[in-house]
């Protein structure tokens, strides 16, 4: 009996040791280091939500989104408040820069311009992309837009020359066409109401399956389909954390819908690759090409084994581009759209300035480059409805920054909405649609101060996609204004909401009248 005890003993205490050592790493980790970071923050002046304990701030997040989008909005711009309410709330409640949680991870949110800039040019390298949520990681991969180091340097160069001036002359015919087949559907619906946002979707598909892949929206259309319903479920469960490990065991519905969609994106993607290799292996192309794909392809073909990429890479940097590519240019449109069937007076100006360049012949590059009113109504839109509300950076080392020293691992969210809609910045009218603003061009309406207006970022990682997606948003809109007159439908219910890109929840109703 006393030879049992020992044995129960002695197997017994290190079970408690090893238990009482796991809880003291799990409380060291959810209650020990976000109470000393918070304390920490607040000796330099840093107030913000008080973390909770393992949820952080993402219940209070989750509650005042609810809230928001439950309340009507007037046709107003100040969406702010409307798209972001706990940054809102917590801006005018803690000041421009205030420290949140996403579970017990810091989240540092940055709105002072200064700060915002010293961030985004990371001239030290100190502020490499953010950690990133594990379903916009199943979204983007390891791509671009999430890599860092020597992998997204050379990236970034594969994209850069994809997407360089020469190149970009090249895919206008391929817009122009698109856009052709866009207003050949609108025909049948000449002087009556059609929802733009979706018809505009359908288009920037085309344009990204034509251009940077060789192929169609049908022949791509089940990958627009997939990382549609991916960025849905990443919407659902963005702020409902899961304790780590747990997934092993027991996973969600959404879990097992968005594994699915990730291999049927892969499958899809890869059909497209193995058909543009087929054509050179078969010799009916001499190259895999100079869009986006075949640049792509010619790196993972590369005989030097230091320029080669992975097939994995390949993939990931097609479902960043049809992504990114398609939903952005899709969100500027929609927005441009809506804005212009409000505001006809600049609708009006913007059709002048397109019919004297162009008349009734097809855009062109240097006519798209003299579009200054087009690009003015373009910038004000970008300013009051930006496709991504807010870009992710973290600290890498201990680091001073103004007048504050921010610890290792803590993320950073830059809110350039925040900074948009600041009427310290743009004034008592900060929330009218004035594209006056930028006649003198985007340098004098920012005072010369680059965070005061970054759509598409600042700095190294500046999205790369800025003058596709631009050229793409001038012809489209110099098309439809040779065409049509458009004003808005009564039956526009105005909801902006986020999703991987800020978008019209009910969509955007016009009436069309030909010209």
């Amino acid at each position: 009996m006393v030879f049992q005890g020992n044995v129960i003993v002695f197997l017994f205490c290190p079970l408690c040791i090893y238990l009482t050592f796991m809880l003291v790493k799990v409380l060291y980790k959810l209650w020990w280091t976000p109470i000393r970071m918070q304390n920490f923050m607040a000796s330099q002046g840093i107030r913000g939500p008080s973390y909770r304990f393992i949820h952080g701030s993402t219940k209070e997040v989750l509650a005042m989104k609810k809230e928001a989008m439950a309340k009507p909005m007037t046709l107003s711009h100040n969406i702010f408040p409307k798209v972001l309410p706990q940054i809102y709330t917590w801006i005018n409640t803690y000041g421009r820069n205030y420290l949140s949680w996403y579970g017990p991870k810091a989240h540092f949110v940055v709105s002072e311009p200064e700060l915002v800039k010293e961030i985004l040019n990371n001239k030290d390298r100190s502020y490499p992309k953010g950690d990133i949520p594990a379903y916009f990681r199943l979204l983007l991969g390891n791509g671009i837009t999430t890599s860092e180091g020597e992998k997204w340097t050379k990236h970034r160069k594969l994209s850069t020359y994809a997407f360089n001036a020469e190149n970009l002359k090249g895919m206008i015919p391929e817009m122009i066409a698109s856009v052709e087949m866009l207003l050949e559907r609108w025909k049948q619906n000449e002087g009556r109401e059609i929802e733009v946002y979706d018809e505009l979707r359908l288009l920037t598909s085309e344009i990204i399956s034509r251009t940077a892949f060789g192929s169609s929206y049908l022949e791509g259309k089940n990958i627009f389909d997939m990382l549609t319903k991916l960025s849905l479920i990443i919407n659902r469960n963005l702020y409902k954390l899961r304790l780590p490990g747990i997934s092993k065991f027991w996973r969600t519905r959404d879990e097992i819908e968005s594994e699915k969609l990730v291999k049927g994106i892969r499958n899809s993607v890869m059909e497209i690759i193995k058909k543009r290799e087929e054509k050179v292996k078969t010799g009916e192309a001499e190259g895999f090409g100079n869009d986006f794909l075949g640049v792509l392809l010619n790196s993972y073909h590369d005989a030097d084994e230091n320029k080669r990429i992975s097939i994995e890479d390949v993939v990931d940097e097609c479902k960043t581009f049809y992504i990114a590519g398609q939903e952005s240019t899709n969100s500027l449109l929609s927005w441009t759209i809506l804005l212009l069937s409000i505001h006809t007076d600049w609708q009006e100006e913007a059709r002048k300035e397109v019919f004297n360049i162009f008349g009734q012949q097809k855009p062109n590059l240097d006519g798209i480059a003299k579009l200054k009113i087009v690009s003015m109504i373009i910038n004000e839109t970008l300013r009051l409805y930006p496709p991504v509300l807010g870009l992710m950076r973290k600290v890498e080392r201990e680091v001073q920054i103004g007048q504050l020293i921010l610890p290792a691992n803590m993320n950073l969210y830059i809110a350039n909405v925040a900074l948009h809609h600041d009427p310290g910045i743009w004034g008592d009218d900060v929330h009218l649609f004035k594209p006056e603003r930028f006649s003198g061009g985007v340098a004098k309406a920012t005072k010369n101060n680059p965070a005061s207006f970054f759509p598409f970022g600042i700095g190294p990682r500046t999205c790369v996609g800025l003058n596709f997606a631009t050229t793409e948003a001038k012809i489209t809109l110099s098309m439809i204004l040779q065409k049509y007159f458009f004003t808005l439908s009564p039956t526009y219910i105005h909801s902006p909401y986020e999703t991987v890109t800020l978008r019209p929840r009910n969509g955007v109703q016009v009436i069309l009248h030909s010209l």
